[in-house]
């Protein structure tokens, strides 16, 4: 489930709580759980942490030793969560990393995935940057607006599965999808070569808003998301649309949200959101 907000969030919290430890060991409980570089995992051992950045839905540890830096990288996936030490979590026989730090407002992160569709990979710099160019496309915070109407208009093929196409917007996933489709009233399955440029700017403005005020509000606590602190996200209090299907329309233009199913669950107003309008 964590998204870009989430894991934006994870990121600024191990950046305030750990930037500057050092980490004294890492444990990893099952070898899968490393999708690669586990044979480097003794080199971590006496690093400091010197920076945190995110990658879509993935947060990245630079960890420097001497005059080399590597990198830990973590995947949240669907339901993996980077947690401090104080933090509670339902199973903790799915806590499969565990690092411990002294130097630091922390002693310990852990890394829990009970689902493990997310995995832990170790990289050196080359290795990181073959990383991100073969799974993260732009980046929907940083991507200056009219990069974002000429990479829409060189792509064919339906809204949503564009905007959470990992490969070419990195971050986006199911709910913020629906939520910014539906500010910017437009159909899930709205074609995207049909869409006007100054439409694509529209958009392009409402998926900065959402993600933002996602991120100043923790996040969005679906499901099984906690922050490092062990905090929910407040973001879920704001959506309009994401798992309300049969619920008032918030424009009251006096239709019920629909459930389309598709690859993932849409969530959207049949009159708000029409297919017809113009775009």
């Amino acid at each position: 489930m964590p998204e870009l907000p989430e894991a934006e969030v994870v990121a600024r919290q191990l950046r305030a709580q750990l930037l500057g430890a050092q980490l004294d060991e890492c444990l990893v409980g099952r070898a899968d759980i490393v999708r690669e570089g586990l044979s480097t995992l003794s080199w971590y051992q006496g690093s400091v942490l010197e920076g945190v950045a995110r990658y879509g839905k993935s947060v990245a540890l630079g960890l420097k030793k001497k005059e080399e830096t590597r990198y830990l990288v973590a995947e949240l996936g669907m339901t993996g969560l980077l947690l401090f030490r104080a933090a509670q979590t339902k199973y903790p026989q799915h806590v499969h990393v565990r690092m411990s730090f002294t130097g630091g407002r922390e002693t310990e992160l852990r890394y829990w995935n009970p689902r493990r569709f997310g995995r832990i990979s170790l990289f050196d710099r080359a290795g990181l940057d073959r990383y991100r160019t073969r799974r993260f496309g732009v980046d929907p915070l940083t991507v200056p607006c009219d990069e974002f109407v000429r990479l829409m208009q060189a792509r064919r093929g339906r809204l949503k599965p564009l905007l959470m196409h990992q490969q070419v917007i990195a971050g986006i996933g199911n709910i913020y999808a629906n939520e910014i489709l539906f500010r910017t009233r437009l159909h899930p399955d709205r074609l995207v070569n049909r869409l006007r440029a100054a439409t694509i700017a529209t958009l392009y403005d409402t998926m900065q808003t959402v993600l933002r005020e996602a991120i100043a509000c923790g996040g969005s606590s679906v499901k099984d998301f906690y922050a490092p602190d062990g905090t929910e996200g407040r973001y879920k209090l704001r959506h309009l649309v994401y798992g309300k299907e049969g619920q008032p329309c918030p424009n009251r233009c006096g239709r019920l949200i629909h459930r389309l199913q598709s690859e993932r669950s849409s969530f959207f107003c049949p009159f708000c959101q029409s297919k017809r309008l113009p775009g």
